[in-house]
């Protein structure tokens, strides 16, 4: 059910210095050089009102790209119901300035048929999550990952029938290894359903990336965004001081007894350069993966409207001399 919007929206937040937009691979699409996304931060367990300010602020300032899937939360399909209920009662009247996506994939709901990459779980999937975002279509759908045992063809050709029916105007993919990427994309380029992006962990202490995937997707002219670009906050300043009194992060391997010295002693060398470039080391970090071409977009999962607006105002230093990289790459290399 919709409801009369009561949120003004920044008549300057299209102002030249607001916010870039890069092209998305072989497509008319530009998206934002930052994304806001809705991994963490945004579930049932979080306050409805931090999550609207924040969504509100990004759009505010240029974020026009809002990422999502079926189980982010937590509880699983609790951060689209927010998106959604931020979307009814503020952004409706905005919605053809804003790439909204979802994902499917991943575990979802109990039983064989609520996890992997089925025709089935595809689309009973998407249609789940329209009814929580209170949306007719998503802007981007993902095949959220290669399960490793659905045939490629069975996947695509469910993500080229939700394109045909409206619920989705581009194709995306995410995790899929190198060899099943480029068969994914034969056949969607094959039906006439270019694949427009792809969404891979990258940060400077993940480069995995870089050696198949980014040469690959440059080949095929699909764009590419960047999701956890502070390595779960280890870029950043969460980490650099004593970290016996941490809480425990959700994610068994970013916990504070795995912030081993060695990782410490790389990550406040990377934070001196940081400082030396007038940024903190979570803008960096940020501004580190913008200054690759190959990067379309950066989404970013903010748990404060301060850690968004510092995120967003990485964009302004992306430039980095060849004696920082090189700096960079040696701390990176470090045992």
């Amino acid at each position: 059910m919709s409801c009369k919007p009561t949120y003004t929206a920044n008549p300057d937040r299209y102002a030249d210095g607001n916010m870039n937009y890069r092209q998305c691979g072989y497509s008319g699409i530009r998206l934002p050089e930052i994304s806001l996304g809705f991994w963490w931060h945004f579930g049932g367990v979080n306050a409805y009102e931090d999550a609207k300010a924040k969504v509100l602020y990004a759009f505010d300032h240029g974020i026009t790209c809002f990422d999502l899937a079926n189980n982010y939360g937590p509880p699983y399909g609790s951060a689209e119901e927010t998106f959604g209920r931020i979307f009814n009662e503020n952004l409706r009247n905005h919605r053809h300035e804003m790439i909204v996506t979802s994902k499917a994939g991943y575990d979802m709901w109990p039983g064989p048929y609520g996890i992997g990459s089925s025709r089935k779980m595809l689309m009973t999937s998407l249609d789940e999550s329209l009814h929580r975002m209170n949306l007719d279509y998503v802007d981007i759908f993902y095949s959220h990952r290669y399960d490793g045992f659905t045939p490629i063809e069975e996947t695509m050709q469910a993500l080229i029938d939700i394109v045909h029916s409206g619920k989705a105007l581009y194709v995306g993919l995410s995790n899929y290894p190198t060899d099943k990427l480029a068969l994914a994309a034969e056949y969607l380029a094959n039906q006439h359903v270019h694949p427009l992006i792809y969404q891979g962990r990258y940060n400077m202490l993940v480069r995995n990336v870089e050696e198949k995937h980014v040469p690959l997707l440059t080949k095929l002219g699909i764009g590419f965004t960047a999701f956890s670009p502070l390595a779960e906050g280890v870029l950043s300043n969460k980490y650099i001081g004593d970290t016996s009194s941490q809480q425990h992060s959700l994610r068994n391997d970013l916990r504070p007894a795995n912030i081993t010295p060695q990782l410490q002693v790389r990550v406040k060398a990377l934070n001196e350069i940081a400082a030396k470039r007038g940024q903190s080391l979570a803008q960096m970090a940020t501004a580190w993966l913008l200054a690759r071409q190959s990067t379309t977009s950066v989404i970013i999962g903010p748990r404060t409207i301060e850690h968004l607006a510092s995120s967003i105002e990485a964009i302004r230093n992306i430039r980095f001399t060849g004696e920082e990289l090189i700096e960079i790459d040696r701390i990176l290399s470090m045992q």
